[in-house]
């Protein structure tokens, strides 16, 4: 009798592991599913940004955007390669730019952030409120133009484009909030062993910050990217021209051309204008999208620092 007990009793454990297991089965491809869905979706705008670039003009203007391109056309893109060397030439200049700038205001916001959060620094929170009011206020944009321009001397400088964007109070607050929760112990464990404020700063507080060191970079890099405006302010060297500067340009003497040729009754111009942004928009956020998966795990990472207390 009892071994006719452990037998129903052993057959019900199967059954219950069998069906958890089935229903954990179930779960992950529900899960899986509805990903791949949101992933899926997520996509579907860049899939009709280049589905967009290789429409025609005329295809876009009477069927509107699609996932395959309706009329395939290549017109956009031969525009944009007409002049490959100055394309490329541009690509240089933003490459540079970004590096240089996302590099150094890196590391500047970072020993301004770590200089913050030192506890032992007396005026702390007021030089924190000094970079806080800039945000409120500013000298407004004649007023930095002229300084730039006449005490700086940075007309068809590259610096004109670097120094403006180097620093970000918002990134600057944070990182010190995030430089603030790494463990006193840490730096006064170094000081008692001999080391400065630099070696503590390079050595050990840096490495710590990977994770908001690679977010906030990636910030100032797409800052970098994407800034077109102080090149338009300070810049009049097509040579030092930054590849949105060159592809803005492009855009807007080709909507000039077309409306020239409407005002003119003559024939409308065959350039292309709603598939010449989609073109350059993917020329210009293709390489930067790549940089993404190398920083991905900092970002996973910075989220949980965040959210995990010990």
């Amino acid at each position: 009798m009892p071994a006719a007990i452990m037998k129903m009793k052993v057959q019900i454990l199967k059954k219950k592991r069998v069906n958890s297991r089935g229903t954990w089965i179930l779960f992950n491809l529900i899960g899986y599913t509805f990903v791949l869905i949101v992933a899926l979706l997520c996509l579907t705008p860049f899939i009709m940004l280049i589905s967009g670039s290789f429409t025609s003009e005329q295809a876009i203007t009477n069927y509107g955007y699609g996932i395959l391109p309706r009329d395939f056309n290549t017109k956009a893109y031969e525009l944009l390669f007409r002049y490959p060397q100055d394309l490329l030439r541009a690509y240089g200049v933003t490459i540079f730019i970004t590096v240089v700038g996302t590099g150094v205001g890196l590391f500047v916001t970072a020993m301004a952030a770590y200089v913050l959060s030192r506890r032992d620094f007396r005026y702390r929170n007021q030089m924190a409120f000094f970079f806080y009011f800039t945000t409120l206020f500013s000298g407004g944009m004649v007023a930095i133009y002229i300084f730039f321009i006449r005490y700086l001397y940075l007309k068809d400088s590259f610096l004109a484009l670097i120094l403006p964007l180097m620093i970000n109070v918002f990134y600057l607050l944070i990182m010190r909030n995030f430089i603030g929760a790494i463990p006193a112990s840490i730096s006064e464990s170094a000081k008692i062993d001999g080391a400065n404020d630099f070696i503590i700063f390079t050595r050990l507080i840096l490495p710590l910050s990977k994770a908001s060191l690679a977010t906030i970079g990636l910030f100032l890099a797409l800052d970098y990217w994407n800034d077109w405006y102080n090149a338009m302010l300070y810049l009049t060297d097509f040579k030092k021209y930054p590849l949105q500067y060159l592809l803005y340009n492009m855009l807007s003497q080709t909507e000039a051309m077309n409306r020239v040729s409407a005002a003119s009754n003559i024939a409308k111009s065959s350039l292309p204008t709603q598939s010449l942004k989609l073109a350059m928009s993917v020329i210009a956020t293709g390489p930067i999208v790549l940089v993404y998966p190398f920083v991905q795990k900092y970002f996973v990472k910075g989220i949980t620092i965040g959210s995990v207390k010990g």
